[in-house]
């Protein structure tokens, strides 16, 4: 797989919470660190995404923002 986006984060699903429309994907990428998205069922579906599934989180973003207390 050959992506433009340069973070990658590999983990495995945790949970699915299926709405009407979307599904709510947690990924865990490290010990208690966890990546949440939304995406339509039929990607979920199409990515045959289930609980204990490796999957990546890809971002690509033309601005992060980052803050400090």
């Amino acid at each position: 797989m050959k992506l433009s986006a340069r973070n990658v984060l590999k983990g495995r699903v945790v949970a699915l919470t299926p709405g009407a429309v979307n599904v709510e994907v947690v990924l865990e990428i490290a010990p208690g660190v966890q990546v949440v998205s939304i995406i339509t069922k039929s990607s979920a579906e199409s990515l045959g995404l289930a609980v204990g599934k490796e999957a990546y989180a890809v971002v690509k973003a033309s601005s992060v923002m980052v803050a400090v207390d």
